[in-house]
């Protein structure tokens, strides 16, 4: 039992995305001189990117700090069309449409990447997507509500729950693996488990 990491939700404008985007990457900035861009991948392995040629573009929460008499800032680009993209290093290298130059692809630095979730490959039989695992309801075995995932953690061997139940109980964290998972519906949106509440 996996769950690929990094892929949360956001606050997002949803006039320029569809209704399912997921932010899955940042833009570090161009690479080369004719107007390819590099990305950093929330997921380890960022099939998410490779699996649609539209990307959803949002500016950065924080702006990015401008120097001293730089050009204006042209308007953001809302959809890029990729041409190409790859792995390089630990980070994603592509080639879109929308960029003519390294200028372009410069002034796109620190942009947030959203894809929608449509488009994201199927996961391998007892994998599955953080995203689609946040907001699940988590219920033991003696069908006693546990409360709700709000979030994962990433801790090297496997993948840990965050469950939130009342307000003024504690969070519970739940290793996401086959000893305590017994299974993960979506259709039902319910994760049972081999869990007590006070654990």
């Amino acid at each position: 039992m996996s769950a690929t990491p990094a892929l949360q939700p956001a606050g997002v404008d949803a006039s320029a995305l569809p209704p399912d985007a997921v932010e899955v990457a940042r833009v570090l900035g161009a690479w080369g001189v004719k107007g390819a861009i590099r990305l950093k991948p929330f997921a380890a392995d960022p099939q998410a990117l490779f699996s649609t040629k539209r990307w959803y573009l949002q500016p950065p929460e924080l702006p990015t700090p401008r120097p001293p008499g730089a050009k204006p800032q042209t308007p953001w680009p809302h959809l890029l069309r990729v041409v190409q993209a790859k792995e390089h290093g630990d980070g994603v290298v592509a080639t879109v449409q929308d960029l003519a130059d390294r200028d372009a692809a410069e002034a796109l630095r620190g942009a947030r990447v959203f894809v929608s979730r449509a488009s994201f490959p199927t996961p391998d039989e007892g994998e599955f997507y953080w995203i689609d695992l946040i907001g699940l309801a988590v219920v033991n075995r003696a069908a006693q509500a546990l409360g709700t995932v709000v979030g994962l953690l990433e801790t090297g061997p496997h993948c840990v729950l965050r469950v939130q139940g009342t307000a003024d109980a504690d969070e519970i964290l739940i290793p996401f693996v086959n000893a305590y998972v017994d299974g993960v519906d979506l259709a039902a949106r319910r994760i049972s488990v081999d869990w007590e509440a006070d654990y």
